[in-house]
């Protein structure tokens, strides 16, 4: 099959020389990203594990793509910078990506997916397929580690996904001022790896489903690992009666919320507010900093019982007491925590949750997330657990082969255009494929590196049962 076209490009001359191009380089890719990507999900067996979560309807007669293909080459040009599923009607030509599915990369009769066929896997997928995808997500996670750790720490959010046509479920948030999906984002939080995800509508979740969603969670991760403690992280709309108690009935996990603050709360907090008002006081109006002002500000940390109306018993209650030259600012936060004085509880445990928030930019920003535009609920939430994949692949290639680099904390954008992005030309011969890589590629101890290390570990057996 030809690649080329007629067209010319026309470019303004140099010294004399006319500057011409045309598209008749023949097997070129500019995507090597796509090989180390079917390195690392060899060795974690990601995209096997989601297509074992779907039940493939299909007559065997007619498939000519897997479901594990079909998974592998989505996921892989969603975090090789391609978004949208009609990227796949060029790209299913690409050599890099057939040779990522382990297809003979000069072979025009082995053409990878087009766009209507991932439509319809988007629209095949079931209410019970979804809650199993769910599930792998949870099961890689837990695979992730060799052994039961001793503490992790879940970290839940909901973002904003704007919706812009008729799409199911979609609902005006008025917190976000726009028709929306608000879907549920859940990390671990020194790792930054995602746990799960799930769609769900634009209206602001109750405390009763999110309670629901945690009670499965917490019971599924305590079936491999019955003595890890658990640290429950969240912004004050998870601070709800249903929430805590579901985790005031579980040994060995606490939680830390935001506490939005009201009459009751700062009566308490008044003696504690006045000592820093003092302390403001006493300090300079500014203070330099790099030769400009800055205001002055003071902050004391306090601690007391607190039970709102709705809860079945009091929780320790952590104010900070912050005061600017803007005004006072004072901050809550409940929690089941006993030991951790009150600043260490603030700053170093409910503070690092805005890591949180990093990760879901990522996801949303640089692997599109919010590409949710289907007339179905249940395909829109296909497509963002296909753009979460794509952030797993990203956090497994960071830590399994980019540790101790550069881009070992680098955010997939980042890895995008210094990694993958490589020109790369493809030569088929009859036992062997190479690929020639540009001379002055800026970035060849990193490919050399991340390929020997992907190479040399062995691939491990996969149970998705």
């Amino acid at each position: 099959m030809s690649y080329s076209t007629p067209e010319q490009l026309c470019f303004p001359p140099i010294a004399g020389y006319t500057i011409r191009a045309d598209f008749d380089g023949g097997a070129l890719s500019s995507d090597f990203g796509a090989l180390l990507l079917r390195g690392i999900d060899r060795q974690i067996g990601f995209t096997e594990r989601l297509a074992a979560a779907v039940r493939d309807k299909r007559h065997p007669s007619y498939i000519d793509h897997p479901l594990r293909d079909l998974f592998a080459q989505r996921i892989y040009q969603i975090a090789s910078g391609y978004a949208d599923g009609n990227d796949a009607n060029s790209l299913r030509h690409d050599p890099m990506f057939k040779l990522s599915v382990e297809r003979v990369p000069l072979d025009p009769g082995q053409a990878l997916a087009s766009a209507p066929t991932f439509s319809r896997l988007e629209h095949s997928v079931t209410r019970t397929d979804l809650y199993r995808l769910t599930h792998a997500f949870v099961d890689h996670f837990i695979a992730s580690y060799p052994e039961p750790p001793a503490a992790i720490v879940l970290d839940l959010d909901h973002s904003e996904d704007p919706t812009h046509g008729q799409q199911e479920l979609t609902f005006y948030n008025h917190h976000y001022q726009s028709y929306c999906y608000l879907p549920l984002f859940i990390f671990e939080g020194t790792s930054h790896a995602l746990v799960t995800a799930c769609l769900r509508p634009g209206k602001r979740p109750p405390g009763a489903e999110n309670a629901m969603i945690l009670a499965r969670l917490l019971s599924y991760l305590r079936r491999p690992w019955p003595y890890t403690h658990i640290l429950v992280r969240g912004d004050s709309h998870f601070a709800t009666p249903e929430v805590m108690e579901v985790i005031a009935h579980r040994r060995r996990i606490d939680f830390v919320f935001g506490l939005a603050g009201n009459a009751v709360l700062l009566r308490q907090g008044a003696p504690v507010m006045q000592e820093a008002r003092a302390l403001f006081r006493q300090q300079p109006a500014v203070a330099p900093a790099y030769g400009e002002p800055r205001p002055a500000s003071s902050r004391l940390y306090e601690e007391f019982s607190y039970a709102a109306a709705s809860w079945n018993q009091p929780w320790r209650v952590i104010i900070k007491a912050e005061v600017m030259a803007a005004g006072d600012n004072p901050r809550f936060v409940v929690t089941s925590l006993e030991a951790p004085p009150p600043q260490q509880v603030y700053e170093d445990l409910y503070c690092a949750r805005g890591n949180c928030e990093n990760d879901i930019k990522a996801v949303k920003g640089d692997l599109h997330s919010e590409r949710t535009s289907a007339t179905t609920f249940l395909a829109n939430a296909v497509r963002l657990l296909l753009a979460c994949g794509a952030y797993v692949l990203h956090h497994a290639l960071r830590t399994h082969t980019l540790t101790h680099t550069g881009l070992a904390t680098a955010q997939p954008g980042t890895v995008i255009l210094t990694l993958f992005k490589v020109a790369t030309q493809i030569k088929q011969y009859k036992d062997r494929i190479l690929l020639h890589l540009p001379t002055s590629c800026p970035v060849k101890a990193l490919l050399h590196r991340g390929t020997t290390l992907l190479t040399a570990l062995p691939v491990p057996a996969l149970n998705t049962s």
